[in-house]
């Protein structure tokens, strides 16, 4: 079962497959993260707040 390495959350294996390298089983980020987005190849600080 794959979790986020941010936060530790859930997260699908399509969600890894799509959001994640090859050869990474784990994602950076993951949508519940609300602090962090992923830019590019890296992972920053989100600008502003999401909206549920």
């Amino acid at each position: 079962m794959p979790t986020c390495q941010n936060c530790g959350s859930f997260v699908t294996t399509d969600y890894v497959r799509v959001f994640t390298p090859n050869e990474v089983d784990r994602p950076r980020v993951c949508p519940g993260c609300e602090d962090l987005v992923r830019d590019g190849a890296d992972v920053r600080e989100a600008r502003a707040t999401r909206s549920n």
